[in-house]
């Protein structure tokens, strides 16, 4: 093999090295940052993993809302019209969370299958409902096409 051949041969090696690393770097972060939605009938079956931060979202069961009088804990129950996983979350509820309204909730499942909470999120107004919550309710047979329109 010539000189000129060899050195060329070396330099795209290293590039594709170099490519290689970064994509394997790149795709690891991702792998650790990603949060896949859950569903309550999901969570109930054990689909979603213990000790992995998980986004989770439905229905606030009415009645199901509990305030710690000396604490910020607070405990509700998240529905899909099939069934039901209990939330905990410490902290300020958005102001705009109310018992039968969609939300979705970000944090860990325990052993017993509550979804500790580290963040709690309700939008807009009554009618919202996040596009997760929109879908999943649809696939249950729980909504209408034309309830999800609005």
């Amino acid at each position: 093999m010539k000189p000129l051949r060899k050195k060329r041969l070396y330099i795209v090696l290293a590039i594709l090295a170099g490519v290689g690393i970064a994509v394997a770097l790149a795709l690891s972060a991702l792998q650790e940052n990603i949060n896949l939605f859950y569903t309550p009938t999901q969570i109930a079956n054990g689909e979603a993993p213990k000790d992995t931060r998980i986004r989770a979202g439905g229905m606030v069961e009415k009645g199901s809302l509990q305030r710690s009088g000396d604490s910020l804990d607070v405990q509700f129950v998240v529905t899909d019209f099939a069934r039901n996983v209990t939330i905990r979350y410490r902290g300020i509820l958005p102001d705009l969370f109310r018992e039968g309204q969609g939300i979705v909730a970000l944090g860990k499942l325990d052993a017993d299958g509550v979804l500790v909470a580290d963040e709690v999120l309700a939008k807009h107004d009554e009618k919202y409902m996040p596009p997760e919550v929109t879908k999943a309710l649809k696939e249950s047979g729980q909504m209408s096409s034309a309830e999800g329109a609005k």
